[in-house]
């Protein structure tokens, strides 16, 4: 009789582990689409053109629509199901994905990495959404979240990789055109080994909430990335108060829904509000530390982008590690505690690329982005099992939805911020081009131009890299000495448990 239960069982496990494989391909594509164009930027630069604030939105734009979707996503997921949401997102990312390929010019390029952030917005909450429909049993969720995680940090981390490997033998556009067979895997596995899952009684959505956090997030990011790239002017603080106006609205109009779109209630959870802190903070850190430092691999030290590709590998292999074992040291530690190391070793692990320079210093930065990574790894699963763990599973969408909005508008911003206070001071250190890479291209045989050049790009990626750091030291004070917050041991408090 044992037997004949154990082996319905056991098919479950198996189709549940199945199902965690198809639902990893989207995670995989979404995050490694966020940092696939860094190495492929200087050779696009060299056939579409494009300007340098054209360059920073196609850089920006994917990931600013992700994070002003991603809330309402994952409520419209909880609605009319997860795992219908995410094979429709798979197919707009897919089209999108295959216009950005063949994409003519940076405008094209711009608005179909804006098509591929819809896309987006929709797999990361459904995907990781549906692992709490497919492992209810805590310790397997727990270990299903953690490998989703490595997947989404190592898909991060694994993007410029495999970006240089397929510009050392094919055109930029290569970078977009390997997502398409990824996703049709996706759409032929996906509806045999996925559950449908949607909440038993939910309200209509309400749309003018929808409207009000689209149009409160975008403007302040628009605003927060052109005032620190081009400096203070009246239209851009004008949109960024727009922008505030309207989440304010929001906000206030969350307070008196009977079923909001965001449940304003999780961040009376210490450990939520830790955890979304912790995942927007790094999220900067680490994108700024990702797009300057490929930068500087070919732009300064000459290297191809397979050369480049391939020093990025240990860094690579230790989030993936380290974000398949958050879970345990969150065990052993404690939450809070495991936060606090983690952001600790992320801000040390920045602070190595000082020993960056012109002509030498690659092991510094090879060590740097070990360190570095081993933190982020371990925060990032912590965030993933907090943003779980903390509601029932018919909000499992909307709570994912505000942790995977901290990490895009994270990400966002690190590029906005760090890249626009590495580009300040590589401006203020003579008379260059806007970019390192336009610099170079119009020195000629100006050999000590281009020496000045480099060296005032280190110079700016040393200040961003360091401002990254603080920011992530800062987070680990403020997690430090924050309370856990009430119900005191409520679900959250008991991550992978």
């Amino acid at each position: 009789m044992t037997s004949t239960l154990a082996r319905p069982a056991a098919k479950t496990q198996r189709r549940a582990w199945a199902g965690l494989a198809v639902l990893l391909l989207p995670v995989l594509l979404v995050s490694m689409d966020m940092s696939v164009l860094y190495l492929a930027m200087p050779t696009l630069t060299q056939s579409l053109d494009p300007s340098a604030t054209q360059q920073l939105w196609i850089l920006d734009i994917y990931g600013f629509m992700i994070a002003g979707l991603l809330i309402t996503m994952g409520n419209l997921g909880d609605r009319i199901g997860r795992r219908n949401i995410l094979l429709a997102g798979a197919t707009v990312f897919g089209i999108a994905s295959a216009l950005a390929a063949f994409a003519p010019s940076a405008g094209v390029l711009i608005a179909a990495r804006a098509l591929m952030g819809l896309g987006g917005a929709t797999l990361l909450p459904s995907s990781l959404a549906l692992i709490s429909t497919l492992f209810p049993e805590d310790r397997a969720r727990a270990t299903a979240i953690g490998v989703w995680t490595a997947f989404f940090a190592g898909g991060s981390a694994v993007g410029p990789i495999i970006g240089g490997v397929l510009l050392h033998h094919f055109w930029w556009g290569s970078v977009f055109l390997i997502n398409a067979p990824v996703l049709l895997v996706l759409l032929a596995f996906g509806p045999l080994l996925l559950p449908e899952h949607r909440a038993a009684v939910r309200g209509r959505l309400d749309w003018v909430s929808v409207l009000l956090s689209i149009g409160g997030i975008l403007p302040i990011v628009y605003a927060v990335k052109h005032l620190a790239a081009e400096g203070f002017d009246l239209p851009s603080v004008g949109i960024g108060i727009v922008g505030a106006l309207l989440l304010t609205a929001f906000v206030r109009r969350q307070r008196h829904l009977d079923d909001p779109l965001l449940d304003l209630s999780l961040f009376r959870r210490g450990l939520f509000s830790v955890a979304i802190g912790s995942s927007t903070v790094g999220m900067l850190a680490l994108a700024g530390m990702s797009y300057l430092t490929s930068v500087y691999l070919q732009s300064v030290t000459g290297r191809d982008p397979l050369q480049s590709a391939l020093l990025g590998i240990p860094g690579a292999v230790v989030v993936f590690v380290f974000s398949m074992s958050g879970a345990r040291i969150g065990r052993v530690f404690g939450t809070k505690t495991t936060f606090v190391l983690a952001l600790g070793m992320a801000a040390l692990g920045n602070l190595m690329l000082l020993g960056v320079g012109v002509h030498g210093g690659i092991g510094w930065y090879v060590a740097g982005s070990v360190v570095a990574g081993a933190g982020f790894g371990i925060a990032f699963t912590l965030v993933s099992e907090v943003a779980v763990s903390s509601v029932p599973p018919e909000r499992a969408g909307s709570a994912v939805g505000i942790s995977e909005t901290s990490f895009e508008l994270g990400n966002g911003l690190g590029l906005a911020l760090l890249g626009s206070l590495a580009a300040l001071v590589f401006r203020s250190g003579g008379d260059f081009g806007s970019t390192l890479g336009e610099t170079i291209a119009h020195a000629g045989d100006d050999t000590a131009l281009i020496e000045s050049a480099r060296e005032s790009f280190v110079t700016g990626m040393h200040v961003a890299t360091t401002a990254g750091a603080v920011l992530l030291a800062t987070m680990a004070a403020i997690v430090f000495f924050a309370k856990s917050g009430s119900p005191a041991k409520d679900a959250a408090e008991k991550v992978g448990s």
